[in-house]
């Protein structure tokens, strides 16, 4: 949809330069008329890691709000079914008009029409039971001080600025004023909002406003809109607040039921508007259709956002609507404020990227909670999904900073979307091919079952590549999720950290809280899978393993179980002298765990033990443990120690149930092992063991 160049920002991930995120359009994806921007953004192209201020620089700036002199202002007082409208300057007073110091007519009264035709501030206050303010004065700015003012339109808008170059509300200081419109327009009507304006318009003030467009949107201009200061509550048929080229919410108190968008800004011809920008003050918005739609940007810095759109999380949309709760046809960049989310589709997404920055963001989704066609960085901030389907869903996903929590019936993080490239043809998993044929294969002759590990690397029984059923594998595309530092936690009944093309851990912390299910697994990467630093915890069933490359920079392991732990087991993974290098809360059933920190070293022993109470330092009994160390069903009390119940998570729950080693201080006591491996290796037979 860009027909402008960006610049792309460095970032410490190779896949980026892969996507090439080289800007929001290149030339070629120009239209043959200048200035009009395509139809479809070309969402690999669109540049991630911009921030706020750049994206803002490469549109059409924003229209600011004039200087207001309220002292010459004309005063117009509406009574009933007319008004009367006074020259304050001159001193003179008419029922019909008022003179300029030019002595041309100002303002005309006609009925419960009163029409202005010239530059200047007009004060209006008192009640106009059935007609409508015109402004006709093209090229001009006009300033309207609300002030007590109460107007309704039976056959048409409230406030037309029909001529203008600016509008200017100004919502005086302790008043009230209301503005309700006609019940219906016709279909080809160009004002057809409550408050409209043909050019820009602009809202300041102390006081409040309520805008109420019942024949289809409350506030809409047809050039840019900006909203610095005031109450405004907005109840709309169609559309809340509508600006075609940019809306820009500098502060103030905008409270929006919309039965279509809340907020909207919806020019899809100009590369460089149709974007909308909040910087300051409190917005909620309850919307049929989409919270906060933006065809081109949307740009928060500052403020509060609080949007429930469709009916929130819970409720079901027509497969041809859309009622996402942030939506950008090209980049979303949320930089600072707080943003909480309830949609019945996408929270945020974009058709071209998304940057998380800085901002607050909360999201509960009944698809996706963070959607991106293209790129989704982040940079820093919070990111909560406490509810979604898919919980992040990018073609290139990057974590370099910030905390991300992921809660989703599906996937959590899905690298997905874009082109697949390749062809992977299938191989005899039970004989290790490195194939995706289908399902791997159980042991083969003389394979090792339960707790114990066979070499990795796609060797020995079992150990194939497969992970679709029946005659083929999905192809790895041009997919990506990396992540460089931050924390990210998942929760999900899907795969937990997907990816459809690459994965690579170079920094921060990632737990996975993965499935129950063996249809899916805690881990699911079609292509290469490093990690060189950071940790990586990842937990969930056994039934569709995968580890990360056995030339992995930093060491890793994985532990399947002869039997699943219940939730609220204390996991202790300690090396070959005792020293206890991760202790973890399981928060569900966990048959598989995978670990990778700076403490594990490739090829040595580490076994995993369970019961104790996470922090404990020695002595407790174990809990929910068999005397056998071979894995034997947690909580069977035959040939060992009685059995309590399964795991104390009374200690700190960490992040995502990993305590961090200085906070643990603990060490095995007399908690039973459960599994011996060599890290480095892969599981062999029972499931999809990748290497």
């Amino acid at each position: 949809m860009r027909l402008r160049n960006r610049i792309v920002a460095a970032v410490s991930s190779a896949v980026l330069a892969a996507a090439v995120l080289a800007g929001c359009s290149t030339d070629a994806a120009t239209s043959d008329t200048a200035g009009t921007a395509a139809a479809v953004v070309d969402a690999s192209t669109v540049d991630g890691t911009q921030s706020a201020a750049a994206v803002l620089a490469a549109n059409t700036a924003a229209h600011t709000a004039p200087a207001v002199d309220s002292a010459g202002a004309v005063a117009i007082t509406l009574t009933g079914s007319s008004a009367t409208a006074a020259d304050t300057a001159a001193g003179t007073a008419a029922g019909t008009s008022a003179g300029t110091s030019a002595g041309t007519s100002a303002v005309v009264v006609d009925g419960g029409t009163v029409t202005i035709g010239a530059a200047g501030t007009y004060r209006i206050s008192g009640e106009l039971t059935d007609g409508q303010i015109v402004v006709d004065a093209p090229d001009a700015t006009v300033t309207l001080i609300l002030d007590g003012a109460s107007i309704t339109s039976s056959g048409t808008a409230a406030i037309a600025a029909t001529e203008a170059d600016q509008l200017v509300v100004v919502l005086a200081d302790g008043s009230v004023n209301t503005l309700a419109d006609t019940a219906s327009y016709a279909e080809d009507a160009d004002v057809n909002a409550a408050l409209f304006s043909a050019g820009d318009l602009t809202v300041i003030g102390t006081g409040s406003l309520t805008v109420t467009g019942n024949g289809n949107d409350a506030i809409a201009s047809k050039d840019g809109l900006l909203i610095e200061s005031g109450t405004i509550t907005v109840r709309a048929k169609d559309d809340g607040v509508r600006g075609k080229d940019h809306v820009v919410i500098a502060g103030g108190t905008i409270t929006v039921t919309a039965g279509g968008d809340g907020v909207k800004a919806d020019n899809e011809e100009d590369a460089d508007a149709g974007y909308v920008a909040v910087s300051g003050g409190t917005l909620t918005v309850t919307a049929g259709g989409d919270g906060v739609d933006a065809a081109t940007d949307v740009v928060v810095t500052g403020g509060t956002i609080s949007v429930t759109s469709g009916g929130g999380h819970t409720a079901q949309v027509a497969a041809d609507a859309s009622a996402k709760g942030l939506k950008s046809g090209v980049i979303t960049v949320l930089e600072g404020g707080t943003a909480t989310v309830d949609a019945a589709d996408d929270g945020v997404h974009s058709d071209g990227a998304i940057h998380l920055a800085g901002a607050r963001v909360s999201v509960a989704s009944g698809d996706d909670g963070v959607h991106a066609e293209g790129a989704q960085i982040v940079d820093g901030g919070t990111v909560e999904v406490t509810a979604s389907v898919e919980g992040l869903e990018a073609a290139v996903f990057v974590l370099n900073s910030g905390s991300v929590h992921v809660v989703a019936s599906d996937d959590g993080v899905n690298g997905a979307g874009g082109t697949s490239s390749g062809d992977v043809s299938g191989g005899n998993a039970a004989d290790g091919g490195a194939g995706g044929g289908g399902f791997a294969g159980g042991p083969g002759a003389g394979g090792a079952t339960g707790a114990d590990i066979s070499a990795g690397g796609g060797t020995g029984a079992g150990a194939g590549a497969g992970r679709e059923p029946g005659g083929g594998s999905e192809a790895s595309g041009d997919y990506s999720v990396t992540v460089n530092g931050g924390t990210l936690v998942i929760d999900a009944e899907g795969d937990g950290l997907d990816s459809n093309g690459t994965a690579a851990i170079t920094g921060g912390t990632v737990v996975v809280n993965g499935p129950e299910r063996d249809g899916n697994g805690a881990l699911d990467v079609d292509g290469s899978f490093t990690v060189s630093g950071g940790t990586l915890l990842a937990a969930g069933s056994a039934g569709m393993v995968v580890t990360p490359d056995t030339g992995s920079a930093q060491g890793w392991l994985s532990a399947t179980l002869d039997d699943a732990v219940e939730a609220g087991t204390t996991l202790r993974i300690a090396d070959a002298d005792g020293t206890v290098v991760a202790t973890y809360v399981t928060s569900k059933s966990v048959r598989n765990v995978v670990f990778s920190s700076a403490a594990i070293t490739a090829g040595a022993s580490y076994t995993v033990h369970i019961g104790g109470t996470a922090g404990d330092d020695a002595g407790d009994s174990p809990e929910g443990t068999s005397g056998s160390t071979s894995g034997s069903t947690p909580g069977d009390a035959s040939g060992g120690t009685s059995g309590g119940t399964l795991g104390d998570a009374s200690g700190s729950s960490g992040t995502g149930g990993l305590i961090d080693p200085a906070d643990a201080a603990d060490s095995i006591g007399s908690a039973v092992a459960v599994a011996t491996v060599t890290a480095g290796e892969a599981p062999a037979g029972g499931g999809f063991g990748r290497r």
